[in-house]
């Protein structure tokens, strides 16, 4: 009889244990189950402000070209984002200089000679023998780019005077045989 009152006393136990762990269990499972819903429920919202906020957006992208003469040029562009993967693969021989929320600017060398160079570009020489470049013929005030002190000593006539009088800056060809031609009168450092 003994015998039996202890393994009741057991079994009690090991009943009430085991009733306890699966109370214990179920608590524990509704809570993760709902804090997991609270969690989900949070995500989709934040998913949502994150869509939101990665909508197609409108900025400002400033595109500054430096070319081989010196000269840079600006263009201002607005552009939507809807993508930007798509965007920085359309800009990626660009590189990128400065941003911020509203506005991108890149920058890019042109391996050419500037467009106001080409339409009214003149090669030239100021009053102190530095080979120049001006925008129009040859004038003090409208310099552009200068090069260097030549030995007008050792320039022909002909050379000298077709400076003075202004050589037009054709294209990129022109121009680097223009330099190479020049480069040979060249004034000694002093």
């Amino acid at each position: 009889m003994k015998f039996q009152r202890t393994q009741r006393k057991q079994i009690f136990f090991l009943l009430t244990s085991l009733s306890l762990i699966g109370i214990g269990f179920l608590l524990w499972n509704t809570t993760v189950i709902e804090g997991s819903q609270t969690k989900l429920d949070s995500e989709k919202q934040e998913d949502t402000e994150v869509y939101k906020a990665m909508g197609p957006q409108t900025i400002d992208v400033i595109l500054e070209r430096v070319y081989l003469d010196g000269e840079m040029s600006q263009e201002r562009i607005q552009e939507t984002i809807w993508s930007m993967e798509d965007f920085w693969s359309y800009y990626n021989d660009w590189s990128l200089i400065n941003q911020n929320e509203n506005e991108m600017i890149f920058r890019k060398e042109v391996n050419d000679i500037s467009p106001l160079l080409k339409v009214n570009g003149y090669f030239g020489i100021t009053e102190d023998g530095v080979l120049s470049i001006y925008e129009g013929e040859p004038n003090e005030e409208r310099v552009i780019q200068s090069f260097f002190q030549l030995d007008t000593t050792k320039l022909k006539s002909r050379q000298h005077s077709e400076l003075r009088k202004g050589i037009p800056v054709l294209d990129l060809e022109h121009y680097e045989e223009v330099l190479q031609v020049l480069g040979q009168y060249k004034a000694a450092q002093m």
